[in-house]
């Protein structure tokens, strides 16, 4: 074996384990990024938006056992004392039950009670890897089925999700929850899409991703491949509203823009032109409320579907 040869085999060997840690990583920070705590979430609130009313509002933690046996920690929260409608609103990644102070606020002024909670290895649940919507969405119909049986058979029921809980939200419905409507707020159609677009940032080869995909499968079970919310609107027929920030730079609005299509005749769309991810309702609060009641409204009206809002 020559000397040249040796270092080759050596480089390509380097070369090797450089992209087998790198994809490691990728498949990893993708599984467990940094979880907010409750107080945490709860101060970004407070700094950018009044939440004072929170502390006033009549509330009730408790736990919500999932399909699996795991454990999902929730916060209900009473609006008008004699109203039978409930909205359940599921938070992004890092974030918590807290962080989602600011749509409920919305709600509550139209007279829904709410039901917050962790989602899977988040807030004060335990520790686990995230599976983009998948695991998740199952999650969100124990929540569902576990209000009916806190609450009554007889309650109006809708669901509100923000990012990754857009998109577990979105993908719930492939299962037929009993649910009047859902809202999406920048949620991803499929999450390969996104992670294409971090790792291009980031000057990563494409091919890094891929093989971190293939070590997710290995290691946790799914692939990124797998996890694609849109492929549940194929018939659905529960009234959707996307929403999405124009200069949504992390998961872009075409991501909302595809779901709505492939909603065909129930859904509605609305771009907030100035939005980054994550920040429609505090760029636009007052359209943002507007639409969302708007839409509430034609729901309850059962009136007919499929127009975008500008």
């Amino acid at each position: 074996m020559t000397k040249s040869f040796k270092l080759a085999a050596a480089a390509a060997g380097l070369a090797g384990a450089a992209v087998g840690g790198l994809s490691w990583y990728i498949m990893e920070t993708t599984a467990f990024g940094y979880r907010q705590t409750l107080d945490e979430a709860f101060q970004w609130q407070e700094e950018h938006y009044d939440v004072s009313w929170f502390d006033r509002s009549a509330t009730e933690d408790y736990v919500i056992k999932s399909y699996d046996g795991y454990l999902l920690h929730a916060s209900f929260v009473r609006g008008s004392a004699d109203s039978r409608k409930f909205v359940i609103i599921t938070h992004g990644y890092t974030d918590n039950r807290y962080g989602m102070l600011k749509y409920l606020k919305m709600y509550l002024d139209e007279g829904y009670s709410a039901v917050i909670y962790d989602i899977r290895g988040h807030g004060e649940n335990d520790r686990t890897n995230c599976t983009y919507s998948l695991r998740e969405a199952k999650d969100l119909c124990a929540v569902i089925e576990d209000t009916y049986r806190r609450y009554g058979e007889d309650i109006y029921l809708g669901l509100h999700g923000e990012s990754l809980g857009a998109a577990t939200t979105v993908r719930s419905l492939m299962y037929k929850p009993r649910v009047r409507f859902a809202v999406a707020d920048c949620g991803f159609a499929d999450i390969t899409n996104v992670l294409e677009g971090s790792v291009r940032s980031r000057h990563v080869p494409l091919f890094c991703l891929k093989a971190a995909s293939r070590l997710a499968k290995r290691v946790y079970g799914h692939s990124f491949e797998e996890m694609r919310p849109i492929d549940a609107l194929k018939d659905n027929s529960v009234p959707l509203l996307f929403i999405h920030g124009g200069k949504d730079s992390f998961v872009p609005p075409e991501n909302s823009r595809r779901m709505h299509e492939a909603a065909k005749n129930c859904s509605e769309l609305l771009i907030i032109p100035e939005a980054a991810h994550a920040a429609s309702v505090l760029t636009d609060p007052e359209q943002y409320y507007e639409r969302l009641k708007a839409f509430l409204d034609r729901v309850e009206g059962k009136l007919i579907f499929n127009n975008d809002l500008k």
